[in-house]
């Protein structure tokens, strides 16, 4: 418990270290000074205010009167007829309160671009800015803008800069919140002064998707964030906390009428050239040997055409989707389903948000290495749609070890050795095709309702799935979300009841429906949703099924109070059921949390209830037991397990200065299922039945286990411990490094043995030369699997499409165990010191062309 001890520890420290802010009034004043503005206008702060007259207005944007020059300063003549933006309020941790410090924001355009700037006055010392990598500025200050260019509350870019520049840019959605990982082609500069900081910002139109027209109007909102204040958020608009969306309480900007439509091309032509060792098995060295690859060369095209200015063509004919960055690695151990993550690739976030549904039908990580992809997205009036085409050739792509052992099944069935078929023949060398359709119709401003269509074949299987969804707002605070999906499925399904695979076709049904309800200082959700025994959704991301689950929460909270040390608190109460299709009770909970915002950017959330599991031996671990016809179940003993499971959850966060925040959690369970996997050689079974059957035959490599057979899974309850923590450290604005750690472990009540035990570590560190310019080191180690991962890499992104990176990935374990080869008992070969897996070096360029018409 030393290292639980610890993080307790940083947990006092952080308690001690709590901090008062102070805060100075706001005003306006024109673009071309860097006084203070006064403060003319007489404004309403505090609580649920309306919305002031000029701000219901649509604003009109003027065009610019003369050149601008993107260097960070609003100084040019022009800058003087810009829209101003002023007399914002803090919204967060207050609720419309006077922001700590002024701040204005300028809008203006020319037939080509949208130009945005920024004032925001501060004490210069103070200010947090450093030269980050894209996309990751919101963590100190910066300011940032939504334009909702189709003005249907649904969707909106959000466009976000720190104090020099760098830029954070992505989707909003509303219901699902930002996604950063699209990218927007602009321009932009930022500058630190005596009085605070100005941005500059160029946006070309053809970088949108947007509406066009005389009179048209556009969703638009800015806010400006200031991270010491405890990361303080002040907005243009004020907010309203009894109205559960978002981009419905933006405003409006308008006049717009003289933008240039030009048909865009992009093309974006990527060469990847590589060179790959790995350790592969051989007949001449049983331990395996190391083979260094010849180097490999793959060339591919990414293409853009913008149809009109709301429709997208996109393409990619084999496309480099290596990732530059892996997946954090998490823990596996113990796992009975999927792990979700997120998309990162370029061709597939065009147009995400249109395929994002509650019931995930499309998971475009299903398309794995695609050799031609072709998409379509966009809008028409009240109408969104997206149409996708693709071909994967990842699942017949198979690695020398599973070529060699094909080609020897060949062999001895040309030799008569052997009848039996060899299983990769049907799929090796063979691609999966992918279709996808996905069409919303608006139904008012809040409305809306959908049809989402898949298909995937690979060879002989088939998966089709269709379904409607829709989003319906009653009033400002209460909204329904729901979703319904067929699936019709030719392909091998496993029957636990024969234990055998049949080839055949299913049909499934799944089912979302959710009503929300959110006031300031109360609201309440409630949840269900299942999918049917036989549902299966190739090209999405299914985490389990025959299950249903009905879900209900309801929270308290208090009034914001930004100058006080416990600003706000929130209290929730929850309760979840979850039964099969039969009506079995597979779990349930019922819980209550509490989570405070602090002064000192200090925040808290601790978590406590009560659970229960009750795991079928059929229901994902294998056979259902039958006396009549002799078949044994997946279970040793019982065929269904039960277990109470009281838990505890923590979670803190504390921001010290802009040099140095750390963070806190921990889960305990006292009486988590150890569902018997094994964890490895390192962690072998550890359930009673295992132990008595490895003593008496296991560990006897004379034991006869046709007569004295492994025997089957034997769940059982034990307590749970999974706690971590990290910290990230400035020490100079260039230079970024981080440290996470996770611990995860299970010790059984039955046999008092850890069924698995994990640490992992990962620790990165950046040098940003400048805002295009960097080297990353990354470092990950898991003492489960002993495996040590490296990457060096240098990278220049000075856009969305061109980019340039020379990286080296190493892969070895320490004190590990040889995959290929057994000690003289059967057991894995443990390797004491350091192997090597794999390593890659790698180069690889992209540049992206653009051309209008």
């Amino acid at each position: 418990m030393n290292k639980l001890g610890l993080f307790f520890a940083l947990l006092l420290l952080s308690i001690t270290s709590l901090a008062q802010v102070s805060s100075n009034t706001a005003g306006s004043s024109g673009a071309g000074s860097g006084t203070a503005p006064a403060a003319t206008d007489t404004i309403r702060y505090g609580g649920k205010i309306p919305v002031p007259e000029e701000k219901k207005r649509a604003i009109v944007i003027p065009k610019a009167a003369g050149p601008i020059v993107i260097d960070g300063r609003l100084d040019e003549e022009a800058w003087k007829t810009a829209a101003v933006f002023k007399n914002f309020y803090n919204i967060g941790p207050g609720y419309n309160a006077e922001p700590s410090k002024p701040t204005e924001a300028y809008l203006m355009y020319d037939e080509q671009n949208l130009y945005i700037g920024f004032k925001c006055w501060d004490e210069k010392d103070k200010i947090r800015a450093t030269v980050a990598k894209r996309d990751n500025v919101f963590g100190e200050d910066n300011v940032r803008v939504w334009l909702d260019t189709f003005n249907d509350q649904r969707r909106a870019y959000i466009l976000g800069f720190n104090p020099l520049g760098i830029q954070q840019d992505g989707i909003y959605t509303e219901g699902r919140g930002a996604d950063f990982t699209p990218d927007v082609v602009m321009e932009s500069k930022g500058v630190i002064e005596d009085w605070g900081w100005s941005v500059e910002v160029k946006v070309p139109f053809k970088s949108l998707r947007y509406t066009s027209g005389k009179g048209k109007l556009w969703g638009f909102d800015v806010a400006r964030n200031i991270d010491r204040f405890n990361d303080e958020l002040d907005d243009w608009m004020p907010d309203d906390r009894d109205n559960s969306g978002f981009l419905v309480k933006h405003g409006h900007i308008t006049g717009l009428d003289d933008v240039k439509f030009d048909r865009t091309l992009e093309v974006a032509p990527s060469i990847t050239l590589s060179e790959t060792g790995e350790r592969v098995s051989s007949l001449q060295v049983p331990t395996g040997r190391f083979v260094n690859h010849p180097g490999k060369k793959d060339i591919g095209v990414n293409l853009k055409y913008t149809v009109t200015p709301t429709v997208t063509l996109d393409a990619a004919i084999n496309p480099d989707f290596a990732e530059i960055e892996a997946d954090a690695p998490v823990v596996t151990a113990n796992q009975r389903f999927p792990i979700f993550f997120t998309e990162k690739r370029p061709f597939f976030l065009e147009g995400k948000e249109i395929f994002d549904t509650p019931l995930n039908i499309f998971y475009s990580r299903d398309i794995i290495d695609p050799d031609l992809a072709i998409k379509l997205t966009g809008k028409v009036n009240k109408n969104t749609f997206g149409f996708l085409l693709a071909s994967d050739n990842a699942p017949g792509n198979y690695n020398e070890d599973d070529r060699t052992q094909n080609d020897q099944c060949k062999e001895r069935l040309r030799l008569g050795l052997s009848h039996d078929p060899c299983p990769l023949d049907e799929f090796l060398d063979k691609n999966a095709y992918f279709a996808v359709v996905r069409v919303k119709r608006d139904l008012g401003p809040d409305n809306n309702i959908g049809f989402f269509g898949t298909a995937r074949i690979f060879p002989q299987d088939r998966n089709f799935v269709s379904g409607f969804d829709g989003k319906f707002k009653f009033n400002p605070a209460t909204t329904m979300t729901f979703q319904v999906a067929g699936t019709q499925t030719r392909e091998n399904f496993y029957d636990p009841s024969r234990d055998a695979t049949q080839y055949r076709s299913g049909r499934g049904l799944g089912y979302f429906w959710s009503l929300d309800y959110t006031k300031d200082t109360h609201g309440w959700y409630a949840e269900i949703f299942g999918r049917s025994k036989d549902y299966r959704a190739e090209s999405g991301f299914t985490q389990r099924t025959n299950t249903n689950q009905a879900f209900f929460a309801y929270r308290e909270s208090t009034k914001s109070r930004p100058k006080a040390r416990f600003i706000r608190w929130n209290f929730n109460q929850f309760a979840r059921y979850t039964f099969d299709w039969t009506g079995r009770a597979q779990y349930g909970l019922i819980g209550a949390s509490t989570n405070w915002t602090m002064q000192g950017n200090w925040q808290f959330e601790f978590e406590g209830g009560q659970q229960f599991e009750k795991d079928y031996e059929e229901d994902g671990f294998g056979p259902k037991r039958n006396p009549v016809t002799g078949l044994g179940g997946a279970f040793f003993g019982a065929p269904t397990r039960y277990a109470r499971q009281p838990y505890m959850s923590w979670n803190i966060n504390k921001t010290f200065n802009k040099h140095l925040s750390i963070y806190n959690f921990g889960f305990i369970s006292y009486g988590a299922f150890d569902y018997d996997f094994g964890a490895g050689p390192r962690y072998p079974r550890v359930s009673p039945a295992y132990i008595a059957w490895y003593s008496r035959c296991g560990k006897f490599p004379t034991c006869n286990q046709v007569k004295d057979p492994v025997p089957g899974l034997d769940p059982g309850a034990g307590t749970q411990i999974n706690y971590g923590g990290g910290f990230t450290y400035k020490p100079i604005d260039p230079l970024t490094t981080s440290l996470d750690y996770t611990e995860d472990r299970i010790r059984r009540h039955d046999t008092g043995l850890f069924a698995y035990k994990t640490n992992i570590f990962s620790w990165k560190t950046t040098y940003q030369f400048t805002r295009f310019t960097y080297v990353r080191v990354r470092w990950d180690y898991d003492t489960l699997s002993s495996r040590a991962a490296g990457q060096f890499l240098f990278g220049w992104n000075p856009s969305p499409g061109t980019a340039f990176y020379a990286g080296y990935n190493d892969t070895l374990h320490y004190n590990g165990f040889n995959p290929y080869t057994n000690d003289p008992t059967g057991a894995p070969l443990l390797e004491p010191g350091f192997h090597r897996d794999s390593r890659t070096f790698f180069v690889r360029a992209s540049y992206l062309f653009r051309k209008s018409f």
